[in-house]
Formats: structure tokens, C-alpha cells, sequence
């Protein structure tokens, strides 16, 4: 049989001694248990509150290393805004001192100004943006066209074509000088000024026909037509002020059949020529025809009559065009298309590299040609060689190759070709007493 703690204790010590150790051995079994239970409570607290001071040391140091590592290795400085550009640096420096000082070492520094500095960025860079927006819809908008005295001769210029007219004059110019006779400076400056005045006429016309086709082409967007800077009635006044006095210096300053030609140039190019373009490839000879007119309005205006030198003239200038014309409508066939023109170089690609070839030879026989109707001597034809035959290569890699690079080429070459070989022309140009003082030399 088990024997208790009480038994024991008061069988070892008897009398009022161990009376008092059996009440004490009595107290202490009855407060185990609470006392148990108090140091578990004790514990559990002492390990919530170190998780706490961990914690807590945790923040101090991570707050520590920042405040380190700011001082160390400073943050770049941000990109200068367009704010700080007009900013002057009276003004930096007042802000500067401005800012509050930390007594503490171990405090990061504040970002407050670069804060700002973003805050000010980001307010310039939505004011941009919304001003860009603004434009384009500005842009988008219909707005008036105010036209300007001091713009309109540039206006009326790209509105005649300047350069083409400057080139339909140059060409007439050499007809008038080949043509045998004498050099008469009167007829000549009535038919370089009447010839220009019905080429910005005929121009004029063709691009007030031309609108919303050149709306269309990157080439032509940019007229003054299309861009609004003129209207369509003023464009039609000046043609008919340039057509007219033009056709009457031709006519009654020159000679009647002079006038009569410039009358169906102009005829030809805004009346057949500008409709063809949409419906038939045969627009790029009837536009042939009409830049080879030109020098047969000088040769005719010099003589008087329509002769062989006047068709070789009008002849070499034809073959030219193709070359020249080609090569520029084959860099710009998606354009064309674009525009709804029908060229050669849209609906048949390979025709027009076979007919651009086949004209740069015909120069070399029309050059052949000229000594042989007495309007240049043999030495001609020997000199022009050399530059018919770099075109007719060229034309020939055109027709080759078939791409942008051997078309751009041959356009480039014809526009130093056609000057230089009428110098060239000039140049060698038959003068009257030479054939007889041939003959009369072996007697």
C-alpha cells in the first residue's frame, strides 16, 4: 500500500516541530499548480516581448544602413527640366537655403526637392502633351487661308511651274538660235516672254483641272491649289491673263503661224493631255508631242516656215521625254497609282523600259541627222557621241535591272543630257557661207 508524504514526514519528526513541517510540506503540494501556471504565463510573455524588441531592432538598423548608404552614395541627380532652364540661379539658390537642416546624422536625407522636381517634370510633360494634341486637332480642323501680297508671286510661281516653264523657254531659245538667218533680238525676246506667258497658262489650267487627283500623290499634295492657298477663280484669271497676252505677242509681235502653234500647245496639254492621264497610257506621246513643240515655235518664229531643221528639232527633243519621263514616273509608280493616273510605268512596266531604251538610241541617229540637213557641220554628231551613247547604257540598265536605282540614273543623266547636247548643237551650228566657201576653196 502507497504511502504518503504526510505519514512519512510525521513518522521522521514527531511533536510540534513536525506539526509545523507537515503544514508547511501541506502549503507548498497545494500552490504547485498555481505556480505552475504563472511561470507558463511569465514565459509566454517574455517571448512575445523579445519578439517585439527584435523587431524593433530590426527597423533601427535597417533605418541606420539607409541613412548610411544616402550619405555615402548620393542619388544622381535627376535630368534638368525645361522648369530649371528658366529657372535663374538667384532663384536656386534662395530655394536651396530654403531647405530645412537635419541635426540628427543618422536620419536619411529628405527627397522632398527632387519630389518637386518630378511633380514639375511630369506637369511640363502633360502640358506638352496636350498642347500636341491641340495642334493635331488644330490641324485636322478646316481653317481659312489668308493670302498674303507678299506670298503671291512665290504662290503664282509654283502654280506655273517655274522650272518647267523655264525649260519650255530654254528649248525655244535654241530652235531660235539653230535657225539660219540672222539673230534678230526683237523677234527673239517676244518669243522667249510669249512662249513663257502661254507655258504658266497652259500650267495654271492643268493643275486647276489636277486638284483632287493631286491631293491624293506625295508629289503633289503641296500645290497651292490643293493646299487652299489660292482659289480656283484666281487661278483661272491668271492662266487666261498669261494665256492671252502671250498668244497675241506670238501671233501679231512674231508671226501668225508662231501663234498658231502656241494656241494648240495649250490646246493639247490642258484639253488632251490632262484628261488622258486617267484614261490611256498614250497621255506620255501625246505630252511628248507637246514638249517637243517648243523648239519648233523658235525655229518658226526665226524662219517663218516649218522646215526639216524645225522637225529634227522638235524630233530630238520628242525622243527625249521618254527617257527622262520614265525613268521619273518609275520611282514614282505607287504614287501614280495612288492619284488614279494611268502611266506606263503602273499598268505596263516592261513597255516602259523597252520604249525609254529604244529612244536614247534614236537620239544617236537624230544627231546623226542634223549635219546632214545643214543645221550642224560633221562634228557633231562625233562630239554627241560619247553622251548618247553613257544615256543609252543607262537606258539599257533601266531596262536591265528594272529597279529605283538604274531609273533614277537615267533620269539624272537626262537632265544635263539635254542641255549639253543643244550647247553642243549651238556649238557646231551650220553657218551660212561655210558650204560655199567649200566649194570654192579647191578652185
Amino acid at each position: 500500500m502507497a504511502v504518503s508524504p504526510h505519514t512519512i514526514s510525521s513518522r521522521l519528526l514527531t511533536g510540534s516541530v513536525g506539526g509545523c513541517v507537515w503544514h508547511l510540506e501541506r502549503r507548498a503540494v497545494q500552490g504547485l499548480p498555481h505556480r505552475v501556471t504563472h511561470l507558463f504565463r511569465n514565459v509566454n510573455n517574455q517571448w512575445v516581448t523579445v519578439q517585439h524588441l527584435s523587431f524593433l531592432k530590426r527597423m533601427y538598423v535597417t533605418q541606420l544602413h539607409r541613412g548610411l548608404s544616402q550619405r555615402v552614395k548620393p542619388k544622381p541627380e535627376p535630368p534638368a527640366s525645361p522648369f530649371l532652364e528658366h529657372t535663374s540661379s538667384g532663384q536656386a539658390r534662395a530655394e536651396v537655403d530654403e531647405l530645412p537642416s537635419f541635426p540628427a546624422p543618422s536620419l536619411p536625407l529628405s527627397r522632398k526637392p527632387n519630389e518637386e522636381l518630378v511633380e514639375l517634370e511630369a506637369t511640363s510633360i502633360v502640358d506638352h502633351s496636350l498642347d500636341t494634341a491641340k495642334e493635331k486637332k488644330e490641324e485636322k480642323q478646316w481653317k481659312e487661308m489668308k493670302l498674303h501680297t507678299d506670298d503671291l508671286p512665290g504662290i503664282l510661281a509654283r502654280l506655273s511651274k517655274i522650272k518647267l516653264t523655264a525649260l519650255v523657254v530654254s528649248t525655244t531659245s535654241a530652235g531660235f538660235a539653230l535657225a539660219p538667218g540672222p539673230f534678230d533680238w526683237t523677234c527673239f525676246l517676244l518669243t522667249s516672254l510669249g512662249t513663257g506667258l502661254a507655258s504658266c497658262a497652259a500650267n495654271s489650267i492643268n493643275q486647276f483641272f489636277e486638284v483632287p487627283f493631286d491631293s491624293n500623290m506625295n508629289r503633289t499634295k503641296n500645290r497651292p491649289l490643293v493646299r487652299g492657298q489660292i482659289s480656283p477663280l484666281l487661278a483661272v484669271s491668271f492662266a487666261t491673263c498669261c494665256a492671252v497676252p502671250g498668244v497675241a505677242l506670238l501671233t501679231w509681235g512674231v508671226n501668225p503661224l508662231t501663234g498658231a502653234l502656241g494656241v494648240f500647245n495649250i490646246f493639247l496639254y490642258t484639253c488632251c493631255y490632262t484628261p488622258l492621264k486617267r484614261i490611256s497610257i498614250t497621255n506620255t506621246w501625246v505630252g511628248a508631242v507637246v514638249g517637243a513643240i517648243p523648239p519648233v515655235m523658235g525655229w518658226t518664229a526665226a524662219t517663218g516656215s516649218l522646215d526639216a531643221g524645225a522637225l529634227l528639232l522638235g524630233g530630238i527633243l520628242y525622243s527625249w521625254q521618254f527617257p527622262h519621263f520614265n525613268a521619273l514616273s518609275w520611282g514614282l509608280r505607287e504614287d501614280y497609282s495612288r492619284g488614279g493616273y494611268c502611266m506606263m510605268s503602273v499598268t505596263h512596266p516592261a513597255l516602259c523600259r523597252r520604249v525609254a531604251l529604244r529612244h536614247c538610241l534614236a537620239l544617236i541617229a537624230l544627231s546623226t541627222a542634223a549635219p546632214i540637213l545643214d543645221i550642224t557641220t560633221w562634228v557633231f554628231p562625233v562630239i554627241s557621241l560619247p553622251i548618247n551613247l553613257y544615256i543609252s547604257y543607262l537606258g539599257f540598265r533601266f531596262y536591265v535591272d528594272a529597279d529605283r536605282r538604274s531609273s533614277r540614273k537615267l533620269f539624272f543623266c537626262s537632265l544635263w543630257h539635254l542641255p549639253l547636247l543643244l550647247l553642243l548643237m549651238l556649238t557646231c551650228k551650220q553657218r551660212p557661207g561655210q558650204e560655199g566657201d567649200k566649194g570654192e576653196a579647191p578652185s
